[in-house]
């Protein structure tokens, strides 16, 4: 396995953990606005990545 292969698999992992943490967590509204948070994100990235190819 290479070095990548392993950093990827560890940043999903982290995800997918977070997603759950966010699931249990007493607070209200932490999975929408870790889901919204995870939107604007993708959006920005493809918006910079247009913006410099």
């Amino acid at each position: 396995m290479t070095l990548n292969k392993f950093r990827r698999f560890f940043y999903m992992l982290s995800r997918y953990l977070g997603d759950a943490q966010a699931v249990t967590s007493k607070r209200k509204g932490s999975v929408s606005r870790r889901v919204g948070r995870r939107i604007a994100g993708r959006i920005t990235g493809k918006g910079l990545g247009k913006l410099f190819q």
